[in-house]
């Protein structure tokens, strides 16, 4: 069964990505034959040729970069301080019931607030500037991220920890020689995911007091029915997120070599 189990992977290795060009090209023939056949107003959906003008365009007005960095920065930036918070307080909460007692009530209190609601007081509290747009990502990301990391880290099989403590492992060693190195890949998911909501988070950061970023051509376009550069604006949002998934799959398997998933 091993002999067969490996050489169907073997012949169906290339499979996944015949399936994703499949898929990239199904969705450009879609639009282009809804977009070139005049049944649809340019204004609900412009052409690819439009959208490519409209990239050059803003690239020749030197803002698609400048705003794509600043953009980048925010999202890298309050995606980080929420990981750097939020790994090991899940960690924390998975292991102690007494903290997990302590911060759950109100981490699970902010998490179902709608972020858009709070800006509001974010900009009563941090002004308009970057601190506040980092804000908003790092509270959209933060109380999630806790506790998928929590719920990782429960999930570590207790046939290791007894193996562990019989051995005569304790303190520290625990967590640095059998937690983090058993739940580190399922960790590098739960990053994995929530950098897409960093993403998500960052238009809703940028679409209000904002002068710059990516959010905020897409709002300016939207005010003057530019809905080829709103596609520019979503199509490079869409475009970093994919970069940014498949580099988050391609550094779990170069340091999580043993692990695999269902389908891998």
């Amino acid at each position: 069964m091993e002999t067969n189990k490996n050489s169907f992977s073997r012949s169906s290795s290339m499979e996944p990505r015949t399936y994703m060009i499949l898929s990239v090209i199904m969705i450009l023939g879609a639009w282009c034959a809804l977009s070139f056949s005049g049944r649809v107003n340019p204004i609900y959906l412009p052409s690819p040729a439009a959208v490519a003008k409209a990239f050059v365009s803003l690239q020749e007005e030197g803002v698609l970069i400048p705003y794509t960095l600043v953009s980048l920065y925010r999202v890298l930036a309050g995606f980080l301080v929420a990981a750097v918070l939020a790994i090991p307080l899940g960690i924390i909460m998975a292991t102690s019931r007494k903290a997990e007692a302590f911060f759950e009530p109100f981490i699970d209190f902010v998490r179902y607030l709608p972020v858009t609601a709070l800006i509001p007081l974010m900009i009563l509290y941090f002004g308009i500037g970057d601190f506040e747009k980092v804000a908003v990502i790092f509270v959209g990301t933060f109380f999630q991220l806790v506790l998928m990391v929590q719920d990782t880290v429960s999930t570590v099989p207790k046939e290791l920890l007894h193996a562990a403590y019989t051995l005569g492992t304790k303190g520290r060693a625990v967590y640095t020689k059998v937690l983090l190195p058993a739940s580190l890949p399922g960790i590098m998911d739960n990053l994995r995911i929530c950098m897409g909501w960093a993403w998500t988070y960052l238009v809703v950061a940028e679409l209000v007091a904002a002068n710059s970023g990516l959010g905020f051509m897409i709002l300016r376009s939207q005010r003057f029915l530019q809905t080829d550069r709103i596609f520019v604006g979503l199509l490079v949002i869409g475009g970093l997120g994919v970069v940014t998934d498949f580099a988050f799959k391609a550094l779990s398997k170069a340091l999580f070599p043993w692990w695999e998933r269902l389908g891998s």
